[in-house]
């Protein structure tokens, strides 16, 4: 029998590569993109559907808001038949409050489409 055996020292096992830096890409994707090889038409599609679908999506809520104000007014007569300042309330909203919307919703999709933009870069950047 043997007496008690000392604690085994633990051994942290590692590649000589582990702290060597990456190798750089033959072509960065900014490259790809510029000379519309296959790669660059993947970055440029995921960018055009990115904006599409922000500009659907913005498209479809300030229409459907919009259309749907004159069948309100349609299915609830009495809130057509309201009058604000000797105006009536469909003449206002439709012919007046309508602008802003339009000019709001055009802001938000120019912040959110520069914003894809930016990251759209940033992941170009990266690769």
């Amino acid at each position: 029998m043997t007496g008690p055996q000392p604690p085994r020292q633990r051994v942290v096992v590692t590649s000589p590569r582990t702290r060597a830096p990456r190798a750089p890409r033959p072509y960065p994707a900014s490259r790809e993109i510029d000379e519309q090889s296959e790669l660059g038409a993947v970055y440029m599609r995921s960018l055009i559907r990115t904006q599409r679908r922000l500009g659907l999506l913005l498209c479809a809520v300030v229409c459907g808001s919009v259309a749907a104000l004159p069948l309100l007014f349609t299915l609830v007569p009495p809130v057509g038949a309201q009058r604000l300042l000797g105006v009536p309330l469909p003449w206002l909203l439709l012919g007046v409050l309508v602008f802003p919307v339009f000019v709001l919703a055009g802001w938000f999709y120019v912040r959110q489409a520069e914003r894809g933009e930016r990251e759209f870069a940033e992941l170009v950047e990266r690769s």
